[in-house]
């Protein structure tokens, strides 16, 4: 009875970790749906409800990791790490969501083989993000798989760079329709800026295991 009486009384270290992992579930699953927008015969209105609704949900979890940052005396690692990757990964998901606006404002119902390519990079970028998530709750003994799979969502910011310059170089030499021009170019950088923002989250977590290994 004493013991839990002060046991009550010790700070309490919140769940961060988790709390990451559970954003990082609804960037993968929005990254697929993604996926599935811009398949042939997709019905986009589905999935561009279906992104907005995990957009949505990934906020909550935001907030809910700041409100736990602000409250906590016992953090997992850095504040300023805490709040870093959090907001990071809260960016690449709306980025996910922009281009699924765009799509829909700009009436977009048929995808070439480049947006394609840069969406299924978003796929498997989001889903190396889901692995290395859980490996933070043991940084020191994790460092090295961490590492590799930061490496290689760097690789896929690198190969939709490629991707992006191969579909615009192709888009200037081809349309001549200047409202496709533009719609099309927007679509291809905002399908580029997710892998970016990835990448983001990928030098976040980096920081985070430089400092305790």
């Amino acid at each position: 009875m004493i013991f839990r009486f002060f046991n009550s009384l010790m700070p309490k270290e919140e769940k961060f970790i988790e709390l990451f992992v559970a954003h990082s579930a609804k960037i993968v699953a929005a990254a697929e749906a993604l996926g599935e927008m811009m398949a042939d015969g997709a019905e986009l209105e589905t999935h561009f409800k279906r992104i907005c609704q995990l957009e949505g949900e990934a906020d909550s979890i935001t907030r809910q990791t700041i409100q736990a940052l602000h409250r906590s005396f016992i953090t997992p690692f850095d504040r300023e790490h805490i709040h870093g990757l959090i907001t990071s990964m809260d960016d690449a998901i709306d980025c996910i969501e922009e281009v699924a606006q765009r799509a829909d404002l700009y009436g977009i119902r048929t995808f070439n083989n480049d947006m394609r390519a840069l969406a299924a990079g978003i796929v498997e970028g989001a889903g190396l993000l889901a692995r290395a998530v859980p490996l933070l709750h043991q940084v020191s003994r994790n460092a090295e798989d961490i590492n590799k799979l930061c490496d290689a969502i760097g690789q896929h910011e690198s190969a939709a760079d490629k991707h992006l310059h191969e579909g615009l170089r192709s888009l200037f030499a081809t349309e001549r329709d200047p409202v496709v021009l533009i719609t099309t170019k927007e679509m291809y950088q905002r399908l580029e800026k997710v892998t970016d923002r990835f990448d983001d989250v990928a030098n976040v977590i980096e920081t985070i295991v430089v400092e305790h290994v």
